[in-house]
């Protein structure tokens, strides 16, 4: 597993808001919190042939590069995947919907798609695409916020990029629905290391940054170093409690 801190690609793309970025000290968290299913699903990728659907960054896609025979990372905005293709050249990249995938029918083994469903107004739509594109007997690999936790007690999301978050149970009835088998279901928790910082900054290491950004006090030096310690390692990824999870995370059979 890596643990060294990312570096940023020499021309980094800005921060949205929409995306997260690597080598930025205040979104360490974000990002390892994203890194950890990278890791956690790269072994379904050995020897594939890999969609990522929304690949943002790139940092991901390149991830998965290191296992699969081939990556090609998709994402429609054009600023981004012109990124892509400079800062990963092990990532073959493509422009274009998610909601009309620029790929033949039965043409790839995996379809990655981590943290973006919820940024999509089709979530239908894009899963059936998802079952297209992918081979029989291929895998989809998806995360996405955990409702419950993410959005607690709303009706819409907390997030301004977001179009529609789902609880685990929600998750599952889409992706039967749009033809695929659930073969893993899981959730993003914090780990013990994680657990200590929570209490050690009075309870929620995510309450204290957002506290942070929303008063817009800077960064004390506990929180900064409690952020930039983090490491994928320290969150696990299990079956149990899902409700009670930060982010769910899928496996599904085409």
């Amino acid at each position: 597993m890596r643990t060294d801190p990312v570096a940023p690609p020499a021309e980094s793309l800005p921060l949205t808001g929409e995306r997260t970025v690597p080598g930025i000290p205040q979104e360490n968290y974000w990002f390892r919190r994203h890194e950890v299913a990278y890791l956690d699903l790269a072994e379904h990728c050995a020897d594939a042939v890999v969609l990522e659907a929304g690949c943002g960054e790139g940092y991901g896609a390149d991830l998965l590069a290191g296992r699969a025979r081939l990556v090609v990372g998709l994402d429609y905005d054009q600023l981004t995947a012109a990124h892509v293709a400079k800062a990963y050249p092990s990532v073959r990249t493509l422009r274009g919907n998610l909601a009309a995938l620029p790929l033949r029918s039965d043409s790839v083994d995996v379809v990655a798609n981590l943290q973006v469903i919820e940024h999509l107004w089709d979530q239908d739509g894009f899963l059936r695409e998802c079952r297209r594109v992918l081979r029989p007997g291929g895998r989809l690999l998806i995360t996405t916020p955990n409702r419950i936790t993410f959005s607690p007690g709303r009706d819409t999301p907390l997030n301004p990029f977001h179009t529609r978050e789902l609880s685990g149970a929600e998750m599952a009835d889409l992706l039967v629905e749009a033809g695929f088998e659930v073969e893993f279901l899981g959730g993003v928790h914090h780990g013990p290391r994680l657990r200590e910082l929570d209490a050690a900054l009075g309870g929620s290491i995510i309450d204290a940054q957002i506290e942070v950004a929303v008063s817009g006090e800077p960064w004390s030096d506990e929180l900064m170093a409690a952020v930039t310690s983090v490491r994928a390692e320290d969150f696990e990824i299990t079956t149990e409690d899902i409700d009670a999870s930060l982010d769910l995370v899928g496996i599904a059979r085409a």
